[in-house]
């Protein structure tokens, strides 16, 4: 029986897709990894794909109706979002999907539309028990200061001032940027967590990934450690009613005392994603497993530490293409 899968946005996720086809061929023989995209001609990951489709914007008012007609037709089981646009228009419906016999691996809206606000962010960590970057009244702050969007992502509009010449009056006007304490990257350490959370919410897996370099708010250079604050990622992150699938979370590491600075959360899978798969921790075949086959996913712990990932980039070629 087949059981397609549908990566939405799949834009340059090559190594996503190539994983999810590899865990669902080996189980369900004969099943599709399909994926959208806005522009699917230019899309690595839509070429390596079993089957793409072009999708409209996610602002678009068809959006949702295109990408459901396209999973009834083409017997998609699972979606798979990847990229923040579209997560809280997706968690929105998923239960029009579900009545189509579709499951969207995805947190509840409300952890969707928190993760999206930074200063909800703050709130959840707080709730948690961990620490964030103190945020400054912009009457009342110290140098050096971080300034980002109560909303971005992908490192889009942040800015550091060391000096008060560095300021622009935008800083000051737009309400939309934070005035955020500066977290020194020669005290702190970066890091990306993947985790893995069941359909009940339970944390089944956590891979710290060192960031060593980024390039596009994407890691490009990282290693998997195992810190010490891991036991206190468990212990306060156990269970969140509502998180399901990969979740990334970012935090900063005080590099003498150990404590931790929370970031942010992304509810999908990273970028970065691939060193934790090919480090040992397989989310997509406990997706398919726990989504596809029903079975119990156990906690897992036994990836494999240190293991270096140096990304370069690599040609999909594509032949007799025609505009």
């Amino acid at each position: 029986m087949n059981k397609n899968i549908l990566i939405t946005s799949a834009g340059r996720r090559v190594s996503l897709v190539k994983f999810f086809q590899n865990e669902l061929t080996l189980i369900f023989p004969g099943s599709k990894v399909y994926t959208t995209d806005a522009n699917p001609d230019f899309a690595a990951a839509c070429v390596v794909s079993d089957g793409c489709f072009q999708v409209p914007k996610v602002t678009a008012s068809n959006y949702i109706a295109d990408l459901l007609a396209i999973a009834i037709e083409n017997k998609i089981a699972l979606v798979i979002p990847t990229i923040d646009t579209e997560l809280l228009a997706l968690a929105e419906h998923k239960q029009l999907f579900a009545e189509n016999g579709i499951t969207i691996v995805i947190s509840d809206y409300h952890l969707i539309n928190t993760f999206h606000f930074k200063r909800l962010s703050h709130d959840f960590f707080e709730k948690q028990g961990i620490d964030t970057a103190k945020e400054f009244d912009k009457k009342n702050y110290t140098l050096p200061v971080y300034i980002k969007p109560i909303d971005g992502s992908r490192s889009l509009e942040n800015f550091i001032v060391h000096h008060h010449d560095d300021f622009t009056e935008k800083h000051f006007s737009n309400d939309r940027l934070m005035f955020l304490e500066y977290l020194d990257h020669s005290k702190h350490t970066e890091y990306t967590i993947d985790m893995y959370y069941s359909m009940d919410g339970h944390l089944k897996c956590a891979v710290p990934r060192e960031r060593i370099e980024v390039r596009d708010g994407e890691v490009s250079k990282g290693v998997t450690k195992r810190p010490p604050f891991l036991e206190s990622i468990w212990e306060k992150m156990g269970f969140v009613a509502g998180f399901r699938g990969c979740i990334t979370m970012q935090v900063f590491m005080q590099n003498d005392t150990a404590s931790i600075y929370a970031i942010e959360i992304n509810p999908r899978f990273g970028g970065g994603f691939p060193l934790s798969y090919l480090a040992g921790a397989n989310y997509p075949k406990w997706i398919i497993q726990e989504y596809l086959q029903g079975e119990q996913i156990s906690v897992y712990q036994d990836w494999q530490e240190n293991l270096l990932l140096l990304r370069y980039d690599h040609e999909v070629l594509v032949p007799n293409f025609t505009r």
